[in-house]
């Protein structure tokens, strides 16, 4: 399948179109690598309409984000970082496993994350999954994790609640 991405990305918004791009790239470290410089730095929109096929290529091939990690945790430093770009950034770091070196920036993030009011749902919940996988490393932040899902809990969403229930559960 011949593909010119950047047409391929801006051309709709749409899961099929999505799937489309995943399949392109397939486990193809180059075609990846740049589809991830279009979530690094295309316009806004690019950035957004790129963000979803990256999070399923990821999924589907674990290891193309490897050599992207430390800019991936970079572009979350990021005041002005759309929800969606938040969202599938999240997302598709919660089933990755990540080198030491970067654990403590994505673990603040995370808590700053779940301890924001204005913070959208998924981004919550992937965040809650990603310090419940960093707990098992790092056992003393388990408390802490108990502790905001209960402080938190009356002002969250059903999908906070849910993921934060079953979190507990694990952590009692």
């Amino acid at each position: 399948m011949s593909m010119k991405l950047i047409d391929q990305i801006e051309k709709e918004h749409s899961r099929a179109n999505c799937m489309k791009i995943v399949q392109w790239v397939g486990n193809s470290q180059q075609r990846f690598n740049e589809l991830f410089n279009l979530f690094m730095t295309g316009t806004e929109r690019v950035i957004q309409r790129s963000a979803w096929p990256l999070s399923y290529a990821v999924q589907q091939h674990p290891q193309l984000i490897r050599p992207h990690l430390t800019a991936l945790i970079r572009q979350m430093e990021k005041d002005d970082m759309p929800p969606a770009v938040r969202r599938n950034a999240v997302r598709l770091l919660q089933d990755i496993d990540v080198p030491v070196r970067l654990q403590g920036k994505l673990m603040n993030y995370c808590f700053d994350y779940i301890c924001d009011p204005q913070e959208k749902a998924a981004v919550k919940a992937f965040s809650l999954t990603i310090l419940e996988r960093m707990s098992r490393q790092y056992p003393d932040i388990a408390g802490e994790l108990r502790r905001i899902i209960e402080e938190r809990w009356d002002q969250e969403s059903a999908a906070f609640r849910s993921r934060g229930r079953k979190i507990l559960a694990r952590l009692a």
